[in-house]
C-alpha cells in the first residue's frame, strides 16, 4: 500500500514517527498547515508536538491555516497553551477560549486574502509546513485529501515540509483536485475560469522533494462535525430564497438554471442549500468554499452539474455516505486553493449567488457575523465577504430569534459590523425575506421590520425606528445610546425584552 502512497523511492527513506517530525518544529516558529473546515488537516504531528509542551516543554507557534481544523490541531495544541497567535479562522472552543481570555492572540481575516499575505510577506518566514497528503508523486508533489485550502502556497513558501500520509482516506479522490497559484503583483495574470467546472492548473502541489523533512504515515480520520436537522425554521429560510428564485428567474434575471451557487457553513446553510433538492432547478452549478452534505443530495438528485470548492465538508453520516459511493462524488467535485475558490474578481466574474449566515442583522442591513454582544469571538469572518461584495445577489440568513427567544437577531444596530449595508441584498428569516436592492435605509428599515423581525419584538423595533426619525437626520437615522443598550439590556438581564 505505501508504494502506491509514496512513489518517490528516495522519499522513503523520510518516513519517521510523529514524534521525530514534530521535533523539527521549535519554539517561536510560524507553522502553517493544511485543512479547512475541519477536512484534510494534520492529526499525527500536532498531537505529538502537544505533549512536548505537555511533557514541561517550553514551545509556542504562530499557527495559520485555511481556516478551522479538527481537535487534533486546534484543540490538542489550545489546550497545551502552543498556539500564541492564530490566523485566520477557527471554531474550535479551546482556541476560541484562548482568544478570548487573550491568551491567543488573532486576527480575523477574508480567506481570500490569507494565501496571498503569506505570499507577500506580511507573516514573515514561514519555518515549516504541515500538510496531510494522499500520496506523493514520482515528481515529489503531493495530492492533499479533503481539503486544499493554503496548503499549495505552505509548501511554495515553507523551509521545511512535513507530509502526513494518510490511510485512512481513499484512493478514489486523487484526481479531483485543481492546483494553480497565482503570481505576485506586478506579474499576476488573470485567472482563466470562465466557469464553475473549468480546470486550470494541476491535480497535485508541485513541491520540490528536498524539502520534504519528514513524511508520516497515519490513519486518524477526520473530525467531521454533526449538522443539525433540517428544523422547521431552517426549511422556511430554505423556502422563502426558493420562492425569491424562482421569482428572478420569471423575470429574467436569473437563467432557469440560476447562477452558481455559494453557500455558507453550518447546519442553516446546509438546509437551505438542501431545499433545491425539491425546487424546479436543475442543471445547478456550485463555485463554493465547502460541500456539506446538502451538495451530496443534489448530486444524487441529479440537480448539480459540478461543484467547485477547497474543502469537503460532510457530516459523520455524509462522511460515510462519501467514502462508501467516492467513485461517484468525485466526477462532480473539484477543490481548489481557497485563493482561488474564494477569489472575488472570479466570484463577480462568473455571478456568484452568496448565502450565508449571521449572527445579527440591523435596521438598515448591517451584518455582524462574528462576535457575540460586540466582543467576544465566535468563530470568524470566513469567506463569507469574498462572495458577499461581489455576488450577483446576496443573501443573509438568521433565525429571527435566539437563547429560546431572549434574543432578536434583527437590532437597532448590530454590535458588530462584518459586512455592511452596501453589500447586503436580501435579508432571510423564517418570518420572511426582505429584499433590499434599490432601497433607501429607511425603506430597508421598515422592511426588515415587517418581513423579518419575530413578532414579539416588532413593537421594540418600530416604536424605536419611529422615534429615531424624528432626529435632524433622517437618511439613516439612529437614537445610539438606546440602539447599543439593546445588547446592554440582555447582558443585565439575560433577555432583550423589556421586563
Amino acid at each position: 500500500m505505501i508504494d502506491n502512497r509514496i512513489r518517490r523511492e528516495d522519499l522513503k527513506g523520510k518516513i519517521v514517527s510523529a514524534e521525530e517530525a514534530a521535533l523539527l518544529i521549535k519554539d517561536g516558529m510560524t507553522v502553517a498547515a493544511s485543512g479547512f473546515t475541519p477536512s484534510g488537516y494534520p492529526k499525527a504531528v500536532p498531537l505529538a508536538l502537544a505533549k512536548r509542551a505537555e511533557a514541561g516543554e517550553q514551545i509556542g507557534i504562530t499557527l495559520l491555516t485555511g481556516a478551522s481544523v479538527g481537535d487534533e490541531l486546534d484543540g490538542a495544541l489550545s489546550r497545551a497553551g502552543v498556539i500564541k497567535r492564530r490566523f485566520p479562522y477557527q471554531t474550535h472552543n479551546d482556541t476560541r477560549n484562548g482568544i478570548n481570555n487573550g491568551s491567543i492572540m488573532y486576527q480575523d481575516m477574508h480567506l481570500s486574502h490569507l494565501p496571498q499575505y503569506m505570499s507577500y510577506g506580511f507573516f514573515g518566514n514561514i519555518d515549516v509546513a504541515v500538510v496531510e497528503a494522499l500520496a506523493i508523486t514520482e515528481e515529489g508533489g503531493i495530492i492533499p485529501t479533503t481539503s486544499v485550502g493554503i496548503s499549495p502556497t505552505a509548501v511554495k513558501l515553507a523551509d521545511k515540509v512535513i507530509v502526513e500520509i494518510n490511510t485512512s482516506q481513499p484512493m478514489a479522490l486523487e484526481g479531483i483536485h485543481d492546483i494553480y497559484i497565482p503570481e505576485n503583483p506586478p506579474y499576476r495574470k488573470p485567472i482563466p475560469i470562465e466557469k464553475s467546472g473549468d480546470r486550470i492548473g494541476t491535480t497535485y502541489i508541485p513541491c520540490d522533494p528536498s524539502k520534504i523533512a519528514a513524511i508520516v504515515v497515519t490513519d486518524i480520520t477526520d473530525k467531521v462535525r454533526p449538522l443539525g436537522p433540517i428544523d422547521e425554521d431552517s426549511e422556511a429560510i430554505s423556502n422563502h430564497i426558493i420562492e425569491f428564485l424562482d421569482f428572478e428567474v420569471k423575470k429574467g434575471r436569473l437563467p432557469k438554471n440560476l447562477l452558481p451557487l455559494q453557500s455558507g457553513v453550518g447546519s442553516v446553510a446546509n438546509a437551505v442549500l438542501g431545499g433545491l433538492v425539491k425546487a424546479p432547478f436543475t442543471d445547478l452549478t456550485c463555485y463554493t468554499e465547502v460541500i456539506q452534505d446538502s451538495m451530496l443530495d443534489l448530486i444524487d438528485a441529479g440537480k448539480v452539474t459540478i461543484a467547485s470548492g477547497t474543502s469537503i465538508t460532510p457530516s459523520t453520516e455524509g462522511l460515510v455516505r462519501l467514502h462508501k459511493d467516492i467513485e461517484k462524488y468525485a466526477k462532480y467535485i473539484i477543490l481548489r486553493p481557497q485563493e482561488i475558490s474564494n477569489n472575488p474578481e472570479v466570484a463577480r466574474r462568473l455571478g456568484v449567488l452568496s448565502m450565508n449566515t449571521a449572527i445579527e442583522i440591523d435596521l438598515y442591513g448591517h451584518v455582524n457575523s462574528t462576535n457575540i454582544m460586540g466582543s467576544r469571538m465566535m468563530n470568524g469572518l470566513g469567506g463569507s465577504a469574498d462572495y458577499t461584495r461581489n455576488a450577483y445577489i446576496s443573501f443573509y440568513t438568521t433565525v429571527s430569534t435566539a437563547k429560546n427567544g431572549d434574543i432578536s437577531s434583527i437590532v437597532p444596530m448590530v454590535s458588530h459590523v462584518d459586512h455592511t449595508e452596501h453589500d447586503v441584498m436580501v435579508v432571510v428569516t423564517e418570518r420572511g425575506l426582505a429584499d433590499l436592492r434599490g432601497t433607501a435605509p429607511v425603506e430597508r428599515a421598515r422592511m426588515i421590520i415587517d418581513k423579518c423581525a419575530h413578532p414579539d419584538y416588532q413593537p421594540m423595533l418600530n416604536d424605536y425606528f419611529e422615534r429615531a426619525l424624528k432626529t435632524k437626520t433622517r437618511h439613516e437615522p439612529h437614537l445610539i445610546g438606546e440602539a447599543l443598550s439593546w445588547h446592554q439590556r440582555f447582558l443585565d438581564t439575560g433577555s432583550m425584552k423589556l421586563k
